[in-house]
C-alpha cells in the first residue's frame, strides 16, 4: 500500500529530494519534465540549479531556516529551465527525521501553477493600468470640458464667417458660370458655323467657275439656293444656341429620324468631301419629347468629331447611326441612337475626361472643348437621359439613351 501511494503522489506531482545540504538525491520524471532536465543532470546537483535569479536571497534564508527548524515550508516559487523558459510552482518541503529527532533528508513536493500566475500578473497590470487611467481621468475630463466650452462660445461667430465665406464663393461662382456660358455658346457657334461656312466657299467658287466657262450659267441658280439654305441653318444655329440658354424655353414632341435627317443633311456634303460614307439605319416611329434643335446639335457635334477622326484614316471610312427601342431599368422605355466610327477610337487615359468642359484633343483652330460637354448637358439635364461613349470595332462608339413617348 505504501508503494501505492508513493506512485500516486509521483505520477501527479513534481517530487524532489535532497540530502541535508541541499544536493539532490531523488527526482521523478514530472520533475525532468518541467525543468527540461535529465536525471543524470540532476542528481548529485545544488537544488539552486533551477533556482531563478529574480528570486531575492532572503526568500531562501527563510525556506532553510524554516525546514531547519524541522517545520514544513509552503509556498510559491519562480524557477528557471534548462532552456532559460519560467514556470511556477506551489511548493511544499518537508523534513524527513530518523527515531532521534535528527533530519535525514528534504522531500519537496510540487504542482505546476504558470498558468494560474501569468493570468494573475496580467490581472495585476490590468489594473494597474486602470488605476492610472482613473487618476488621470478628472484631469482629462476637464480639459476636454474646457475645449468644448471654448468651441461654443466660438462657434456662432465661425458660422457666420463661414457663411459669408461661402455667398462670397457663390457670388464669384456665379459670374464665372455666366461668362463660361457666354463662351461656350460663342464658342459652338462658331464650331458649328466652320462647316457650312467651308460649303459656302466651295459653292461661291463653283459659281465663279460657272459664270467663267459657261456664258448661260444654268446651275447658277440651284448653287444660289444651295448657299441661301446654307445661311439659313447657319441663323438658325444662333436661335437654337440662344434658346439654350432660355430658362423659358418650351419642350416639343418630334421624331428621331427627323433630327437625324436634318443633322445629316447639314453634314453630308463634308463627309463626301472626306470620303466617309453614313449608315442610317433607324426606327421611323420612335417620337420623344425635348428640344429637337438642341438635339440635331448633339448629333452634328457628335458626327464631326468621327468626321475628324477619320480625316487621317486610310482605306475603308464610314460613321453608322442607328437607333431602336430598349428598356432600361432606371428610365423605362427608351430609344438608343448609336454613332460608331471606324476610326482610331479613345485612347483610355483620356477617356473619363472627354464630356469635361474644355477638354480637347484638338488643335484650338478646330473646337474649343465644349461641344461634349454641352451635348452631355442636353442629353442629361435637358432631356432626362444619358450618353456615354466607348471602344469597339477599331473606333468609337457613342450611345444616347433618351425616354420615348409610349402610345
Amino acid at each position: 500500500m505504501l508503494k501505492q501511494y508513493i506512485e500516486a503522489i509521483e505520477k501527479n506531482n513534481i517530487v524532489s529530494k535532497t540530502d541535508i545540504n541541499g544536493i539532490i538525491t531523488f527526482v521523478n520524471d514530472e520533475f525532468c519534465k518541467i525543468s527540461g532536465y535529465s536525471k543524470e543532470e540532476l542528481i548529485g546537483k545544488n537544488h539552486n540549479i533551477v533556482r531563478h535569479p529574480d528570486v531575492p536571497p532572503s526568500k531562501f534564508k527563510e525556506l532553510w531556516d524554516t525546514i531547519l527548524d524541522k517545520k514544513t515550508y509552503k509556498t510559491t516559487v519562480k524557477n528557471l529551465a534548462k532552456d532559460g523558459s519560467t514556470f511556477y510552482v506551489n511548493t511544499t518541503v518537508i523534513p524527513i527525521l530518523d527515531k532521534n529527532g535528527n533530519i535525514l533528508e528534504f522531500v519537496a513536493i510540487r504542482y505546476d501553477v504558470t498558468e494560474a500566475v501569468k493570468i494573475s500578473q496580467e490581472l495585476e497590470r490590468k489594473e494597474k493600468e486602470l488605476e492610472i487611467l482613473n487618476a488621470t481621468l478628472e484631469q482629462r475630463v476637464k480639459k476636454q470640458t474646457k475645449e468644448l466650452r471654448d468651441l461654443n462660445a466660438n462657434l456662432e461667430k465661425r458660422v457666420k464667417m463661414e457663411v459669408e465665406k461661402n455667398r462670397e464663393k457663390d457670388r464669384l461662382m456665379f459670374q464665372q458660370a455666366r461668362l463660361a456660358s457666354m463662351g461656350e455658346m460663342i464658342g459652338n457657334i462658331a464650331h458649328q458655323w466652320r462647316q457650312p461656312l467651308s460649303q459656302l466657299n466651295i459653292l461661291l467658287y463653283k459659281m465663279k467657275k460657272e459664270s467663267i466657262s459657261k456664258q448661260n450659267c444654268g446651275d447658277c441658280e440651284k448653287l444660289y439656293k444651295e448657299g441661301k439654305e446654307i445661311i439659313k441653318k447657319m441663323s438658325r444655329t444662333i436661335d437654337d444656341f440662344r434658346n439654350f440658354f432660355n430658362p423659358n424655353k418650351k419642350k416639343e414632341i418630334f421624331f428621331i429620324k427627323d433630327a437625324l435627317e436634318e443633322s445629316c443633311s447639314i453634314i453630308k456634303k463634308t463627309l463626301k468631301s472626306e470620303n466617309i460614307t453614313l449608315k442610317l439605319k433607324y426606327d421611323k416611329n420612335i417620337k420623344i419629347i425635348g428640344f429637337p434643335n438642341e438635339f440635331s446639335q448633339v448629333l452634328i457635334n457628335i458626327i464631326t468629331n468621327a468626321k475628324d477622326a477619320l480625316r487621317e484614316k486610310d482605306g475603308d471610312k464610314h460613321i453608322k447611326i442607328e437607333t431602336h427601342k430598349i428598356f432600361d431599368e432606371k428610365l423605362k422605355n427608351c430609344a438608343k441612337i448609336s454613332i460608331c466610327d471606324n476610326g482610331c477610337g479613345i485612347k483610355e487615359e483620356i477617356f473619363e475626361k472627354i464630356f469635361e468642359p474644355y477638354f480637347t484633343t484638338k488643335h484650338a483652330s478646330q473646337g474649343t472643348g465644349i461641344g461634349l460637354y454641352m451635348c452631355k448637358q442636353i442629353v442629361e439635364n435637358s432631356m432626362k437621359g444619358k450618353i456615354f461613349a466607348k471602344n469597339q470595332d477599331n473606333g468609337v462608339c457613342f450611345i444616347i439613351i433618351i425616354p420615348i413617348l409610349t402610345d
